[in-house]
């Protein structure tokens, strides 16, 4: 049986149908445009830029992925508000291919807020309407106090935030009484249960300052903290307010209206009471500057007590000086008592050297007479004016012998003093009967005891 042989085709190989980028998306785009009918979504706006041609460029994006978008000048026209970056958005488009750059992307017709977008209009237009009632100035915020005693903290009792708040107080300033005033901070019921607690906080006075913190959340979450019974609340308050809302960017109107606003409940628990570590640092440094101060105030008064002893002077010492000064009188009055007889015997040797001079020899006899008689007088007058200036000495110095204590011992009085420190009496109503007293005498001392006591100084 012949072998058969297998069948081998004698045509070529298939013709390859080669694109180009233009068909490519050419075709891509016939495709998309014809596939999909006009559009509604919904997604959040990112990216957004407003071109000088009037033409609107922007990304559509949700949790996972993100298109293109372009809204042509004719179209934009059309908006009542331009929207922002971050806007929540329905629009309608239709489905489009740009050639050029071979990107896929949406011609939008139409735009609108819608979810958060018109959520942030509304806070926008309500943000508005309360700066122009003065309720965001700063004129209006208070200061909150250095050393808060006890603290009102509005917040959910189950979340992290209460946690970080508490935490932050204990270690930071762990004497501060905190009162909870447990509010959800989300849903329907958490604004009014928040201007609820607001209220009673303020009417009542329960602390010194309120916190009002919650963990971070989109603006939906956030929508107590936007409404406006509780931004009245705030503004209202009689406490220093603090609002502290986590993980959030943007300002809610709470933080717009109270006191101090802090990024988290944890900036917020900060920021009302001190670090415990710093005060004790600057407790410990004015210690030290009030011990210096002491010592050098101690150091001057040292000073002046030596000053003043130096000055003191003993009555003994003051009564040789005076001795010294009489002494010193003495010697000058003795000095000038020689003085003045040698000046007068001069004038007399110069007067009988001029009389005999001018005299002739029969007034000499008679001139001789009146010099003598006139050296009678003058021996005479010398003679008193010497026993005058001795008893006046004499006199001084008996007088000065009457003042000196020690005379007065002399002539049979005593010095009473108080043991063991050995104060003076001056006065019979300082001592008590039966006290022992110390008599210093003219000479020498005696121990004594008081049997009776005489006020008036009368003599039994």
């Amino acid at each position: 049986m012949p072998a058969i042989e297998p069948a081998v085709s004698r045509a070529g190989p298939p013709e390859r149908d080669v694109y180009t980028p233009s068909r490519l998306t050419l075709e891509v785009r016939a495709l998309l445009e014809a596939g999909f009918p006009l559009l509604w979504l919904e997604g959040e706006i990112g990216n957004f830029t407003a071109a000088a041609s009037g033409h609107l460029y922007f990304t559509l994006k949700d949790s996972r992925a993100q298109v293109r978008c372009v809204m042509f000048r004719s179209r934009a026209s059309l908006l009542r508000e331009r929207p922002r970056t971050g806007d929540q958005v329905l629009l309608r488009a239709r489905v489009s291919f740009y050639e050029d750059r071979g990107e896929f992307q949406l011609l939008v017709e139409h735009l609108e807020p819608a979810g958060d977008g018109a959520l942030r209009r509304a806070l926008e237009q309500r943000k508005a309407r309360l700066a122009a009632e003065g309720l965001f100035d700063l004129d209006r915020k208070r200061p909150l106090p250095t050393l808060p005693q006890r603290l009102v903290l509005v917040t959910s009792p189950r979340g992290a935030a209460v946690h970080d708040v508490l935490t932050t107080l204990a270690r930071r300033w762990p004497t501060i009484q905190v009162l909870l005033l447990p509010v959800p901070v989300q849903g329907d019921g958490a604004a009014p249960a928040i201007v609820k607690a607001i209220d009673t906080a303020s009417e009542n006075a329960l602390g010194d300052v309120l916190l009002l913190v919650r963990g971070g959340g989109s603006l939906e979450d956030l929508a107590a903290f936007n409404d406006e019974a509780v931004v009245r609340a705030l503004a209202r308050c009689t406490l220093p307010t603090v609002v502290g809302v986590g993980h959030e960017v943007d300002f809610s109107l709470a933080d717009l209206v109270a006191d101090q606003r802090a990024p988290t409940p944890t900036a917020a628990a900060e920021l009302v009471v001190p670090d415990r570590g710093e005060w004790l640092a600057a407790l410990a440094q004015r210690q030290r500057r009030l011990l210096r101060a002491l010592q050098h105030q101690l150091q001057r008064q040292q000073q002046r007590v030596d000053y003043l002893t130096r000055r003191l002077v003993h009555p003994g010492e003051r009564l040789r000086r005076l001795g010294d000064d009489l002494a010193r009188l003495q010697r000058r009055l003795g000095l000038a008592t020689i003085a003045c007889l040698a000046r007068r015997r001069e004038r007399q040797e110069r007067a009988l050297l001029r009389l005999r001079a001018a005299s002739p020899a029969r007034r000499i006899a008679a001139g001789a007479v009146r010099l003598d008689a006139a050296a009678g007088r003058l021996t005479r007058a010398q003679t008193q004016l010497l026993r005058a200036r001795g008893e006046a000495l004499a006199g001084a110095a008996a007088r000065l012998h009457a003042l000196s204590p020690l005379a007065t011992l002399a002539r049979g009085y005593a010095i009473v003093s108080r043991p063991p420190d050995l104060p003076v009496v001056h006065s019979a109503a300082q001592l008590a009967v039966g006290e022992r007293v110390r008599l210093r005498l003219g000479s020498g001392a005696a121990d004594a005891r008081v049997e009776a006591i005489d006020a008036n100084g009368d003599e039994d």
